[in-house]
């Protein structure tokens, strides 16, 4: 394999990953614009935090992973949907860290752990070369 096909497949590598672990997680975001984060900031009032903090999702599931997908300012976008996940998981999910799912036997916060993850490695990799700005 010579070190240009090796650049295009990891490009395309990049490109597969950002559209899978952004695309995914704006899903989630889209379905929070119609129903609304209500239920985030009651999660939020019940912990002694601000409410308004729950418009955070927006920025974590719907902005960020939209610059992802275009790849503009992809590794800063990348970690705030990262911190999202972190801090989704910490406010709703914290009592199943470290559990196991009984039905699928896997780990029971593992499709939080993906994005979380693969946010991580978009953020630490960059966009490569199908971006709006490319490294």
């Amino acid at each position: 394999m010579t070190a240009t096909t090796s650049s295009a497949r990891r490009d395309q590598g990049l490109l597969v990953l950002r559209l899978t672990i952004a695309g995914l997680l704006l899903a989630h975001g889209v379905s929070k614009a119609g129903a609304g984060v209500g239920w985030i900031s009651d999660m939020l009032a019940n912990m002694g935090l601000p409410g308004f903090l729950a418009y955070g999702a927006y920025v974590g599931e719907i902005m960020a992973p939209l610059l992802v997908l275009a790849g503009l300012f992809t590794r800063p976008a990348a970690l705030v949907m990262a911190f999202h996940m972190a801090t989704a998981i910490l406010l709703a999910r914290r009592d199943a860290i470290f559990s196991i799912n009984p039905q699928s036997g896997g780990f029971a916060i593992e499709l939080e752990l993906l994005f979380l993850l693969g946010a991580v490695a978009i953020a630490l990799l960059g966009p490569g070369r199908y971006a709006v700005r490319p490294d």
